[in-house]
């Protein structure tokens, strides 16, 4: 038992045993929000292929609720890439994503200097939770026509 509480004292604190590799700053995101759009795939000057698309998260009572919303980009590619590009205006998503603010030039000259909030999705950070409601004109107009179709048998068995 002493050598045990001997080795555990003998470790430093600051070494890490289960990596290698030094230590990373990661600033990450997790939103829940619907995509205010389609999605976009765009070509960077580069000639690599970038997905962006906005997502707008509600926040506070019904009274006062606010939407904030933010801008992602992604480099997703294959089946993930196929799976965001097919989503529609309305989807409810999580995203978990990299943010990053950087500091942006501003055109009107002034002394405050502006700054961006940058969010970058990696692979395998979306997931959908629900898609919007499909407002299918033929089913509303089947349920109109049955409704129409009760408010007749009721009137025809009041007659009768």
């Amino acid at each position: 038992m002493s050598l045990l509480r001997s080795t555990l004292r003998a470790a430093p604190l600051s070494s890490r045993a289960f990596s290698t590799s030094p230590r990373a700053s990661l600033a990450k995101m997790s939103l829940i929000g619907r995509l205010a759009s389609a999605p976009e795939l765009l070509t960077t000057p580069s000639g690599r292929e970038l997905l962006r698309y906005a997502v707008g998260v509600n926040t506070g009572p019904k009274e006062a609720k606010e939407t904030s919303w933010y801008q992602i980009a992604s480099f997703s590619e294959g089946p993930q890439r196929d799976l965001i590009l097919g989503l529609p205006k309305g989807t409810l998503v999580f995203v978990e994503a990299e943010s990053r603010m950087r500091k942006v030039e501003t055109g009107d000259g002034g002394g405050k200097p502006a700054y961006r909030l940058d969010l970058v999705q990696r692979t395998g950070s979306i997931d959908v939770l629900s898609r919007p409601q499909a407002r299918d004109e033929s089913s509303q107009y089947e349920a109109t026509a049955g409704a129409e179709a009760e408010a007749g048998d009721e009137a025809m068995a009041a007659r009768g």
